[in-house]
């Protein structure tokens, strides 16, 4: 039997002073009342009503144990109307994790924006290119770039991520501007360490050996990469959330437009779709929102022609 129940039942006899009008008031059958009473006497190893035929008073210890189920119950409720209220305001401290170029480039406006929505929730924010496990690290959401790969863990799609092979106007006038995939031949290609293999496989399944691509750089960060490629060190396959400045300002064109690239995606990634907390619920929607259309980042690159630069 449930005992919350049989004490509701017990305070509920103790304050009609009786069965039937306590079985009224709960709508159970009165052998019902009698029978959750005569349980928790049992239980408690006490008697806790006196009965006479005309009315049910408590005994010592019906008074003492009626105080403390009083206590217990009020404690429930106010424990079930505190967490009542946790879910109906967006408040309390946000743990997020996203990649360091993204969340140094775009987070800052973002977080901003959302915060003046809801100016209760406090956020704590770490970067990192390393894929963290979110529970251990007490993370609520994680922005990730890329395809979810764990079914332990929910992914929303928030925008797209086009990635763009660049290079410098000066690297394509000593080197020349490749037309084809065949004229990399050669190239110099700055790499992402943190690619699961090769980028130029991986995105344009193309066999770097065959076309003697040189590959002279690895490095973990995308926006090394683009700016080592700025400064003429290479061409750089990377996404344009990174490469839209110097896109925009001419320091790096793209090259190879025509070729269908495996696009990535902006995710935000939780562990658990039920029973979220407000403020998770809320920061999801609003990024969502946020991302809704255009990106930012894409928006300048719009009018931009790709580079018609010849060999030289």
């Amino acid at each position: 039997m449930d005992k919350l129940e049989m004490m509701k039942t017990f305070l509920c006899v103790a304050q009609e002073g009786s069965f039937s009008k306590a079985a009224n008031k709960l709508e159970l059958s009165p052998q019902l009342v009698s029978k959750y009473v005569a349980v928790l006497e049992q239980k408690l190893r006490s008697r806790l009503f006196h009965r006479t035929t005309r009315k049910v008073t408590l005994t010592e210890a019906g008074k003492l144990y009626s105080k403390r189920c009083i206590q217990i119950l009020t404690d429930i409720d106010e424990a079930e109307s505190a967490l009542a209220d946790w879910h109906q305001n967006v408040s309390g401290e946000l743990t997020l994790n996203a990649p360091m170029s993204f969340g140094h480039r775009h987070l800052p406006a973002l977080l901003a924006d959302f915060r003046r929505q809801y100016p209760d929730v406090d956020i704590n924010l770490t970067l990192t290119d390393d894929k963290i496990d979110l529970v251990e690290a007490g993370v609520d959401v994680a922005l990730r770039i890329g395809a979810l790969k764990s079914d332990l863990l929910i992914a929303k799609k928030v925008a797209d991520m086009r990635l763009a092979m660049m290079a410098s106007p000066d690297y394509l006038k000593r080197f020349g501007t490749p037309k084809t995939v065949d004229d990399l031949r050669n190239h110099v290609f700055l790499n992402y360490s943190f690619a699961e293999q090769d980028q130029l496989k991986q995105f344009l399944g193309i066999n770097v050996s065959e076309l003697n691509i040189q590959l002279p750089i690895k490095a973990n960060n995308g926006d090394y990469l683009v700016e080592a490629a700025a400064q003429g060190g290479g061409i750089v396959l990377q996404p344009t959330f990174i490469a839209s400045d110097c896109l925009r300002e001419g320091r790096l064109v793209e090259i190879l437009p025509q070729e269908k690239l495996t696009d990535l995606g902006l995710y935000l990634v939780y562990t658990n779709r039920t029973f979220l907390p407000n403020k998770v619920r809320s920061f999801i929607d609003f990024t969502a929102n946020y991302y809704d259309g255009v990106p930012e980042w894409e928006k300048p690159l719009l009018n931009l022609s790709p580079t018609s630069d010849s060999k030289s």
